[in-house]
């Protein structure tokens, strides 16, 4: 199964989130939980991250966090090992704890994208029905809202909710803002519904498509974005879209002219020799969105030689017949001595000479 794509830039925001192996426990009691917010607040210290939100749950956990260096894959490496070293050994087992790799979703910079991922984080005890619906979010001990309540100075000294605060208009030193604060999340938690927050869940950044885009060129381009393992089939899509609306934009042209213009159009083909250069793109997918026919249509277009270049190689050619089991040097040889030219063949000039080294 290919690697999830990690993206690591300086400043970037996450939505982080990781499971238990084979849908076991993450925390078997509060002493575990304990020991994880303990251990986050080391790779926080050690990895200068900012931890917004969190919440935790039997099974798994949630985090709303910043990486102002680009290190969340080295800090998420030592948060989650050493965490598992350390409940195998007080439960005096072995093996993993967690199931897979985790998901760490890039946050689009606007407050509204911030805010609403710290709310699916919040309200995420509600919605598993670890706490009733009478009583408050604020009962649940787990998560990052009982701390936030409480004066600056009481609060772990690695969770900074100066953002989450002022992303709903609160004064975070107000404990009447405080109050508006809760009051707002106990509305929202009323009027949620079970398709809220799909995209955080699912895709591959939370934002709008410009925040996207801007993501994968500075992937593409090395200037600010790392990547590690392989780009979702939804990022080479929005690239590719980037990709043919840059063309169209060059040649003045607009998603009419595309079916204006004839399928094989050469203008079509160029874009489509652009997408095959940068992208890993079907051809299908090219054909459908450059409105080129089938992808047999488009192939063979791409097939033909643009004037004024090399013509490709052959390769369907037969390879020479060769003689088992000899050393391809040695066969050349016994091949042109089995084969003497025949008396009335054309003279041809001399052979370069050549010598042949085994080691």
């Amino acid at each position: 199964m290919p690697r999830k794509l990690r993206l690591e830039y300086p400043g970037a925001v996450y939505h982080v989130t990781n499971r238990g192996d084979r849908g076991g426990l993450v925390f078997a009691d509060d002493e575990d939980r304990e020991r994880f917010l303990a251990t986050l607040g080391e790779a926080a210290v050690k990895a200068g991250w900012i931890v917004h939100a969190y919440c935790l749950l039997p099974d798994h956990f949630h985090l709303v966090m910043e990486t102002p260096q680009p290190n969340l894959v080295a800090g998420m490496k030592w948060l989650l090992g050493t965490f598992t070293n350390r409940t195998n050994r007080r439960h005096r087992t072995r093996g993993h704890l967690f199931a897979g790799r985790y998901r760490a979703v890039p946050i689009a910079p606007a407050d509204g994208y911030f805010r609403e991922a710290c709310e699916h984080v919040l309200l995420n005890p509600a919605r598993a029905r670890l706490v009733a619906e009478a009583e408050p979010l604020g009962s649940f001990p787990w998560s990052s809202l009982p701390a936030c309540l409480r004066p600056p100075g009481e609060r772990p000294g690695w969770l900074q909710p100066g953002r989450v605060f002022a992303a709903f208009d609160i004064a975070e030193d107000s404990p009447a803002g405080r109050e508006l604060w809760v009051r707002a999340l106990e509305d929202r938690r009323a009027a949620m519904t079970p398709s809220d927050w799909c995209r955080l869940r699912r895709g591959w950044y939370f934002g709008d498509a410009g925040f996207g885009a801007s993501l994968l060129s500075q992937l593409a381009t090395g200037a600010r974005v790392i990547g590690h393992g392989v780009v979702p089939r939804s990022a080479q899509e929005l690239r590719g879209r980037q990709i043919i609306a840059e063309e169209l934009a060059g040649r003045g042209w607009t998603s009419a002219d595309l079916a204006r213009t004839r399928k094989a159009d050469p203008a079509k083909v160029a874009i489509a020799r652009r997408l095959r250069r940068e992208t890993v793109l079907s051809l299908r997918w090219m054909a459908g969105e450059l409105l080129a026919g089938s992808s047999n249509t488009l192939r063979n277009a791409l097939a033909e030689r643009v004037p004024g270049t090399p013509a490709e190689p052959a390769t369907s050619a037969r390879p020479a017949a060769s003689t088992p089991g000899k050393h391809p040097a040695r066969r050349a040889v016994a091949v042109a001595a089995d084969n003497p030219a025949a008396p009335d063949s054309p003279e041809t000039p001399e052979a370069a000479p050549f010598s042949v080294a085994w080691d």
